[in-house]
């Protein structure tokens, strides 16, 4: 057969040609296609990405720090970190129904000690006898020292303890940490630290192993350090920028300078 009889015409070319380009072009739609469905797929799956992300982050923002801490103690407020009492006067308890007195509190406080000591006695009388629940939030809001191994931070993780292991006692304990600084400061000598609150806890009738762990020399290893920040934290996310801070029926009470006029404002509340 001569090469004359397989030669394609012109016609037959130009259809081969139009076969070949509509061949290509089926191709290229096939391919826009399948990538178009892989770039909305990819799209798709950033986007979950994203929203799980961002519902992370809006679900954490609006978590309360307190909640975030895997150990806290017990007989504490998750929301706020608030140690209540109410007629036994245990840490934990509340008196169901009566006015609810608060207070912000920080050890290193010269006027939070003056509030224990004009207010201490009237507040627990108060939820002793069923007429309030009175809640302490114990915070470091004062320790400058950036790791919270000053006497504000100590003494805060301390409460913790005691409210978590000896909550009968919360409230001896309170007062004797605020004693253990004034005496230091009216004595013009260092912070106590360790040594010398676990001294303080015991000499107010805290059992020696609550003591103890209420007293680590390196406060990092402390059981309820996280908390410590964090219901500090917490605080400051609430609007406490000073200490005390004291409310009565969530409204703040500024009076309780004046001896007497805190419990008179509950009992008329």
């Amino acid at each position: 057969m001569s090469s004359s009889n397989t030669r394609m015409t012109k016609a037959e070319r130009r259809d081969a040609a139009r076969e070949k380009a509509r061949q290509l072009r089926a191709e290229q739609v096939k391919r826009e296609k399948r990538n178009r469905m892989l770039v909305i797929g990819g799209v798709v799956a950033f986007l979950v990405v994203v929203a799980i992300a961002v519902y992370s982050i809006v679900s954490a923002g609006t978590q309360p720090e307190i909640e975030q801490v895997e150990t806290v103690p017990a007989n504490t407020s998750v929301e706020d970190g608030g140690i209540s009492f109410g007629e036994s006067l245990t840490a934990g308890t509340s008196n169901e129904g009566a006015p609810e007195i608060s207070v912000y509190q920080d050890y290193t406080c010269v006027y939070c000690s003056q509030f224990e000591e004009l207010n201490g006695e009237d507040v627990a009388e108060l939820a002793e006898s069923g007429e309030a629940t009175f809640v302490v939030h114990p915070i470091a809001l004062l320790d400058r020292s950036g790791n919270f191994s000053a006497y504000s931070g100590r003494s805060t993780h301390a409460a913790g303890v005691v409210a978590d292991q000896a909550p009968e006692q919360f409230l001896a304990a309170n007062e004797a940490l605020f004693d253990l600084y004034d005496e230091a400061r009216d004595a013009g000598g260092e912070e106590p630290g360790a040594a010398e609150i676990r001294q303080a806890l015991t000499d107010a009738g805290i059992p020696e192993e609550v003591a103890v762990e209420a007293t680590p020399e390196d406060i990092a290893e402390g059981t309820f350090y996280d908390w410590v920040r964090a219901t500090t934290e917490q605080a400051s996310q609430d609007g406490i920028s000073g200490t005390p801070t004291v409310y009565v029926e969530g409204e703040v009470f500024e009076g309780w300078t004046e001896e007497g006029a805190l419990a008179e404002a509950v009992r008329n509340s």
